[in-house]
């Protein structure tokens, strides 16, 4: 498995990543739905016409009928960064270090380290998810090599072929007539 290493990219304005732009043409989709809402018309008709999936004009339905037409209007993103603007600049300075500095052998970043150094600097804990979607969120990416290491030698890799792949292939549990149960032997 190739090593996974996250960087750090273009930044998306908060929001999920939408623009100003994007954010008001959905807002406008939304009131269109409520529109139709009022005049009676079936969820999955609306959600062809908009172009939205049925699951989301069903939860703009249930909260028009809740709360009307204001109920319909975005609340804004789902959950606000644990992290500021100052500790997430904090993070990004920390990470710029390298993992060497934080006591890892290599230079990677994968979610599991970026998580550990966030508690051991913020004494916050993230989920590795929570991790990922903190990163994505200030324009980090996944990226993973694209050629193979500088350590690996090329001409002992078909000796490893020949020589040491046979044995460990047959290292393994032979395969014998008999129960699928580890626990239970063959009936008589």
């Amino acid at each position: 498995m190739s090593p996974v290493r996250y960087h750090r990219g273009m930044r998306y304005p908060q929001g999920g990543g939408l623009t100003a732009e994007r954010q008001q043409f959905r807002e406008e989709l939304r009131l269109q739905a409520a529109e139709r809402f009022a005049r009676g018309e079936a969820s999955s008709v609306i959600a062809k016409d908009l172009r939205v999936s049925v699951r989301s004009v069903q939860r703009w339905r249930q909260a028009w009928e809740e709360g009307g037409p204001r109920a319909v209007r975005s609340q804004g993103p789902a959950s606000l960064p644990r992290l500021s603007e100052k500790q997430f600049a904090q993070l990004e300075a920390e990470l710029a270090k390298g993992s060497v500095a934080h006591g890892w052998e290599d230079q990677r970043w994968t979610l599991s380290r970026v998580k550990t150094v966030i508690g051991r600097r913020f004494h916050l804990t993230y989920t590795v998810q929570g991790v990922r979607k903190l990163l994505v969120r200030n324009g980090w990416s996944c990226q993973v090599p694209a050629r193979r290491a500088v350590e690996r030698d090329e001409e002992a890799v078909p000796g490893w072929d020949k020589e040491v792949w046979p044995c460990a292939e047959d290292s393994r549990r032979p395969v014998e007539p008999g129960s699928s149960s580890r626990t239970k032997p063959d009936s008589p």
